[in-house]
């Protein structure tokens, strides 16, 4: 039996990922001008890093805003769409075992997708996410390298542009401890460090996509929260996540492939 790949191309980036025998093989990221070019270039260096001949390919399965692009087999092997909210919820469940919860598909915007078994559906999102992250920063840090950016947060100090719950109350609020955020970027002043502004952009993006999703799960009796997409690997999620899980009663997962899950969901949907 022959190797399945499955292909996210986004928006920015195009991550690939192949599948055999359920376990997943050396997933990539390559970032092109434009999303064809970059398909076929993480192809290419695909099968050439892993030493794999197009005719151990079995399958293409392909996703994303960038599949509608995709009319043709690739390189002659059989290629199919897949919906990419079926892709973020096959993937998310097998990367994080759990059968029921809430994926959180960070990338350009952030998508909802509520999985319960073999229910998937998307269930809405937010204009809130990489792209945020990016278009502020260019407006505010005149950069949108994602590693300088992380460099300065690291610097960064979120008391000099976040109002917290401490400088608003000598006491803490009922369910609120004193470094809960009461306001996303009110302390900010016109000359605030670079590093602070970057701290603020990330955490005002990761805060806000977490708010969002444990609304979307009101009501659903879900508190499993699946975070998936490129910022998965932004180090602020290690502290900001933990913190909401304390103040909601939730869970928070980052499985070990995060930043892959949309095409690892996409390969597994051809046998699935």
């Amino acid at each position: 039996m022959g190797i399945v790949i499955g292909i996210d191309v986004g928006i920015s980036t195009t991550k690939i990922v192949g599948l055999r025998e359920g376990r997943v093989v050396s997933p990539i990221r390559i970032t092109a001008v434009d999303q064809i070019t970059s398909l076929y270039g993480a192809f290419g260096k695909y099968l050439h890093d892993n030493k794999i001949e197009l005719k151990d390919v079995e399958q293409v399965m392909v996703t994303g805003v960038g599949s509608a692009y995709i009319d043709e087999p690739i390189y002659g092997i059989p290629t199919q769409k897949v919906d990419e909210f079926i892709a973020d919820g096959l993937g998310a469940r097998f990367e994080s075992g759990l059968n029921k919860a809430i994926v959180v598909s960070m990338g350009t915007g952030t998508s909802f997708v509520q999985c319960d078994g073999d229910n998937i559906r998307h269930i809405g999102g937010i204009g809130i996410g990489g792209g945020t992250l990016q278009g502020l920063s260019r407006v505010m840090l005149n950069t949108r390298d994602p590693k300088q950016i992380q460099s300065l947060a690291l610097q960064g100090d979120i008391r000099n542009i976040n109002l917290l719950i401490g400088d608003i109350s000598t006491h803490p609020l009922p369910g609120l401890p004193m470094d809960a955020t009461a306001s996303l970027f009110s302390k900010a002043q016109y000359d605030a460090p670079k590093e602070d502004v970057a701290l603020g952009i990330i955490t005002m993006v990761l805060q806000s996509i977490g708010s969002a999703s444990i609304l979307a799960a009101l009501n659903s009796g879900i508190k499993d929260f699946v975070l998936i997409g490129n910022l998965t690997l932004l180090p602020q999620c290690k502290d900001i996540y933990p913190m909401l899980e304390k103040l909601y009663n939730v869970h928070f997962h980052i499985p070990k492939y995060a930043e892959f899950c949309t095409a690892i969901g996409a390969a597994l949907s051809y046998k699935h």
